[in-house]
Parts: structure tokens; sequence; C-alpha cells
């Protein structure tokens, strides 16, 4: 039960956490948005890349030949890009994006479902570790900021109040432990099935990164400054490295 309230508490964190700095930001004036947001999608690369490629891969490469591995993480890759095809999961980082010109209730619908993997996917980190776990979801948090930034504007935006959008946001992002719950079932009933989850994740995390967020930077649309994208990358990357070694 120790690993379940961890497990759940880490997922709250991850989604939670990321909406209660970024409705703070909210609160700024746009030019401040404009000049922190593109900073923390940087710095949210960083951290996805190095969560999957240092802490997530390795604990399955553990237990696992590494062809089921990779053939786990590709599938895995697969499945998110259907998965965006099919229900929105992808992130937008300002209030001009075209998949916030849907209607809102899909954006929230969208977000729900993408806090529900976030869950699952921190759940299995913490049942694997807990250090494990603390990387996987400050790696969350961060990419959840930025999001979490434009859907609150786009609420915003729609007519809704600052207490609603907050509560709505709220809402869809609780919906982390659902996923968590049900991670955490799927590990309890089949203990072997970890690994497999845990190179899925990483699938997830590198989809993430690679083809929402870097798309971004590189076409300036975030950040222009080069030099900066790498220096926060690195800092992302970091982090990760730190906590691994100091959260053990």
């Amino acid at each position: 039960m120790h690993s379940l309230a961890t497990a759940l508490g880490l997922s709250l964190l991850g989604s939670c956490g990321g909406l209660l700095v970024a409705s703070s930001l909210v609160l700024f004036s746009d030019p401040m948005q404009k000049r922190f947001v593109p900073w923390l999608v940087s710095y949210a690369v960083g951290a996805l890349l190095g969560v999957a490629l240092l802490a997530l891969l390795p604990e399955a490469l553990a237990d696992l030949a590494p062809t089921s591995v990779f053939g786990t993480l590709l599938g895995g890759i697969m499945l998110f890009f259907v998965l965006e095809k099919l229900v929105l999961l992808r992130h937008c980082h300002t209030d001009e994006c075209e998949v916030h010109n849907a209607a809102a209730p899909l954006v929230l619908i969208g977000d729900g479902f993408h806090n529900f993997i976030d869950g699952a996917i921190i759940c299995a980190a913490v049942l694997t570790s807990i250090p494990l776990g603390v990387n996987t979801a400050i790696a969350v948090a961060a990419h959840e900021i930025p999001q979490e930034v434009g859907d609150v504007a786009i609420l915003l935006a729609c007519g809704y109040s600052r207490g609603r959008a907050l509560l709505l946001s709220l809402v869809s992002g609780a919906s982390g432990i659902l996923g968590a719950l049900l991670a955490f079932g799927a590990v309890q009933v089949v203990p072997s099935i970890r690994p497999y989850v845990l190179a899925i994740s990483s699938g997830s995390l590198l989809y993430i990164a690679m083809s929402d967020l870097i798309p971004d930077l590189h076409r300036g649309d975030v950040d222009a400054s080069a030099v900066r994208q790498v220096v926060l990358i690195g800092a992302g990357i970091g982090t990760i490295v730190v906590f691994e070694h100091l959260v053990r």
C-alpha cells in the first residue's frame, strides 16, 4: 500500500503540480509569459530525454533482452502516434495552436487522456524504484507546465472564468490517478509486465519530446535562441542525473 500511496502522490505531483505552476504563469503579463514558457519547453525536452534514455530504458533492459525492450519501445512510439491522431494527444504551448482551435471540451478530453497516461507512466516508475518515480514525476511536471499554460489560456479565451478554467484543468489533471491505479493493478496481477510498461513509457516520453517539443524549438515557434535551447536542454538532463544520484 505504501507503493500505491507514493505512486498516487507522485502522479498528482506530475499532472497537477504542472498545472499549479502554469496557473501562476497565466497571471503574468503576456511579455513575461512569452519569455518564461519557451524556456520551460527547452528544459522539458532535456528532462523527458533524460528520464527515457538514462532511467526508464536501463531499468527495462535489466529484466528483458534488448530486442524485446527496443521492440516494445518501437511499438510504444507507434501507439502514441496513433493516439495522437485519435484523441488530440498533441501538446500545445501557446494559445495560437490549431489543436486549440477545437472546442474547449475537446481540449479538456485530450488533456485528461494525456494525464491518464502520465499517471500510468509515473506509477510504473515508482513500482521499479522511488528515485525513478521521482525523476519521472519531475519530467512529467516539466512538460506539463507549458502545455497547461496553453490549455488555461485557451479556456479563458473561450469565455470561462479564471476559477472555472483552473477547476476544469484540475479535474482533467486528476485523471492521472486513474492511470496510476490501472498501472498498479496491471503490475500486481502480472508482475512480468513491468519492464514492458517501462519501455512503452519511454516511447511515450521520447515521442512527446521529439514529435511535439523539439520541432517547435527548431521552427523557433517557442524560442529562437539556439544557445539557450541547448543550455536548458542540458539543464533538464542534468536535473535527472543529479536526482538519480541524490535520491537513492
